[in-house]
Order: structure tokens, then sequence, then C-alpha cells
């Protein structure tokens, strides 16, 4: 069941996506009187699932679920089209209009991506609001268990001052900023100290397991038994450890000391079990280990249990615009931010790229509209920023061939044109198999 839903999620979010970018180049190019031959949601190569013709333009649904497009007539695009034209030129052909309606109708699908984002966030501000937890309420600093963090410098506990100059308000801003971030401050026992982040982290993230680097403090929250556990009947799912062996502990970190000192033997606890202590013995292995996973805790049980405060604010019609344009402009920049990361080849950021079950991951097991919406829109500022590169074949490349037309005064050859069109057709096939090649290599590999 949870494999349907994460479909039906995937493939809806896709279709949204694409039917409102292809609208985005169709209804400038019929405002001005530009035939649109087809309209089409995923490639019909030989065969569509679907289609009907309504006056000039027929509409359909292809079998392949790459994409969509819609096919302007005298315009050389994905079709390659070239019998067309050889003829000559028609009023209502893309070719014969003014370059810059040629520019409007180009622009439209990217623009209609970043309108749809924006106001994706608006809606989202109005109908969920915002709780966060407040960098201010890391009295106790922050939980570093991943190894590549260690060896770059941090500890648990230690305060996150400012990254680059910069002082991150929210707890959920702080790993995409660090990994993208050069320098950290951090504020450990009353001293300052600066790492200096390793250019390659993003390329030991991409090989390593874990997806996390920075975590919460939390208390030990029992969730459920390793099968060979000593103390099956010591302890109970959900109990939260709060000492052990007479020393009281608030936070899981805190634990690890205590058991490696006891190993091999049997020690006393303190555990909150339905509000009240109880007191009970725990076995410990050879390894330091007690035969449980620590489950966590929701936000809303750390905050009953006085661990954090969560700041909550609600939004009404007008007040949910400002958000949600700052929240759009911030997901933009962090985006374009990526991408420079990307195309920097020693941080190694490239091997992480994607593809369709990157995006398909994404996607939560148990539907949440509040979900959908948030990776709806960071996908659709994907869409327009990836739509906007200078490549041929992408509205970024018509976009860059008509401005050098409108600042030189000269138009391209059509001959030139296909060239162009062919050139970043390989490119962007060559990307896609990259993308979705790294899926099926982390696929293979567990990572």
């Amino acid at each position: 069941m949870e494999i349907v839903i994460k479909l039906t999620q995937f493939l809806l979010s896709l279709s949204l996506l694409i039917i409102l970018h292809e609208l985005g180049h169709f209804i400038p190019a019929k405002l001005f009187k530009t035939r649109v031959e087809k309209f089409y949601l995923f490639f019909d190569v030989k065969y569509s699932l679907f289609k009907k013709k309504i006056g000039e333009t027929e509409y359909g649904i292809g079998w392949l679920p790459l994409g969509g497009y819609v096919k302007i007539s005298g315009m050389i695009d994905e079709s390659m089209d070239k019998e067309q034209m050889k003829e000559e030129p028609k009023p209502w052909e893309f070719r014969t209009k003014p370059a810059w309606q040629r520019l409007i109708i180009m622009l439209g699908g990217v623009t209609v991506n970043f309108i749809l984002a924006f106001m994706i966030y608006i809606g989202m501000a109005f109908f969920y609001g915002d709780a966060y937890i407040p960098t201010s309420e890391l009295k106790d600093g922050i939980a570093i268990s991943n190894p590549l963090m260690q060896e770059a410098g941090f500890k648990t506990g230690d305060k996150i001052i400012s990254i680059d100059g910069e002082q991150p308000d929210r707890f959920s801003k702080l790993n995409a900023m660090v990994l993208f971030g050069k320098n950290v401050i951090v504020e450990r026992q009353g001293t300052l100290h600066t790492i200096s982040m390793p250019v390659d982290l993003i390329d030991k993230m991409v090989n390593s397991k874990e997806r996390s680097l920075i975590d919460l403090r939390a208390p030990f929250v029992v969730a459920d038994f390793v099968p060979e556990s000593l103390n099956k009947d010591n302890l109970k799912s959900r109990d939260i450890v709060v000492a052990l062996d007479g020393q009281k502990i608030k936070y899981f970190d805190e634990a690890s000391a205590i058991l490696d000192r006891n190993k091999n033997n049997s020690i006393t606890a303190t555990v909150l079990r339905n509000k009240k202590e109880v007191k009970t013995s725990l076995q410990i292995n050879e390894d330091g280990k007690i035969g449980v996973h620590n489950g966590g805790a929701s936000l809303k049980s750390l905050e009953k249990l006085g661990y954090y405060k969560i700041s909550r604010e609600e939004y009404g019609v007008f007040g949910s615009i400002p958000v949600g344009i700052q929240r759009g402009k911030e997901q933009v920049g962090g985006y374009l931010k990526q991408l420079q990361i990307i195309f920097s080849p020693e941080t190694g950021a490239y091997k992480g790229i994607g593809g369709f079950k990157a995006i398909f991951d994404i996607f939560p097991e148990t539907w949440s509209w509040e979900a959908f919406w948030s990776i709806t829109a960071l996908l659709s500022i994907m869409l327009g920023v990836m739509n906007l590169l200078p490549i041929p074949a992408l509205d970024g490349g018509h976009v860059m061939f008509l401005l050098f037309e409108m600042i030189s005064g000269r138009k391209p050859s059509d001959k030139f044109m296909e060239y162009a069109q062919m050139t970043g057709f390989v490119l962007l096939i060559a990307l896609l198999l990259f993308a979705n090649g790294n899926d099926i290599y982390r696929s293979v590999v567990g990572k």
C-alpha cells in the first residue's frame, strides 16, 4: 500500500507540473495567434494512451512519463519536424512572429513554474502556518553522530553560532546550511571555534549511509528490542531512560560513556514509564549495549517533556503573502547554490545527482497534503531553474538565441537551430542517463 501512495503522489505532482509548465507556453502562443498542433502530458513515442483533437490542437497523454510538450507550428523543437521548416513561412507559425512575442512564449513555462511555487508557499503559510524549533532553544547544543562531522571537528554539545557569517534562526535550516557552508563558528564550553567544512563533504555524504549531519539532542527512548536482547523483561517499549548506574542522564548521547565502562556488568537504571519513575536492572553486553533501539521522540513529545519549546505562527490571508514569497526566495537561492556546487567538480556533488527514483523517494509512504505541496513547490522551482539553463533543446537555449537575435538583429538560420537542437537533445539524454544511472548504482550498492 505504501508503494501505491508514493507512486500516486509522484505521478500527481509530476503531471501537475508538466501540464502547468506546458500551459505557460500554450496560452501566450494562442494569444499571439500562433498555431499549437499538439499538447501532450508525457511523451507519445510511436503511440499515445489517449488523444483527442479540439480545433487545431491535438490533446493527449503519452505512455512515456519523462515529461510533456506542446508542438508549436514553425518552431524547431524536440519533434525535429524538418519538412515543415522547408515550406514557406505561414503567418500562424512561431518563426514569423516578432522576437519579443517568441521570447514571451518561450519564457511562459518557467514563469508558470516560479509563480506556482510561490503560490504554493503562500497557500501553505495560510493553511498550515509555521511550527519550528528556534536555535535559541538548543541550550545544550546539538547532537553529532555522523562520523564525517566528527572528522570535520564537530562534537555533541556544540552550539552553532554562525554559518558563513549568517546566524541560523531555526533548527530545520542547520543541515542544509552546514552541508553547503564553508566556515562554521561553534561555541564549545564557552569558547568559540571556527570549523572549515571539507570541500568534498557532499561527495563523502553520497558514499555514506548517513543522511543527517546534525541531530537534535533527544532523550533515550526505548523503541524496540534486538532479537538477542537480555533486557526484554526489564524494559518496555516507550520507556524513557533517565538514570544509569546512579547517574542522571537527560540525553541519549550521555548513556554511551556509562554503558561502555560497565561492559558485561549489570547496573541499576531509572526509567520514566507512564509518567512514573521505575527502577530496574539492566544487563550490558560485551559491546556496551543493552539490546534496544533508541526510538527518539516526536517534536510534540519533546515539548511535553520540557526539552524544547516549539514556536508556532499562524498567518492570515495578507500575512501569508510575504511569508510565502520569502520562503520561495530562500528555496530558489538554495537551489541555485546547490547547482553551483554541483558544477564544481572538486566537491564531488555531481555524484549525488538523482533521476526519477530519487524524486520518487522524496515522497512519504503515508499521504500528507502538506508534504505533497511542499515537495511539488520545490520540484516546480527545480524545473523552472533547470529549464532556464542555456542548453539548446531547453527553454533557456531558445531564450539565449532569441536574445542574441534581439541584440544583434540577426536571426540564426534554421539549419543552425536544427544542429543546436540535436546537440542539446544529446546533452539532455546524457544527463538523463547519468542521473538515472546514479539511481541504479545507489540501489545496487545499497546507498
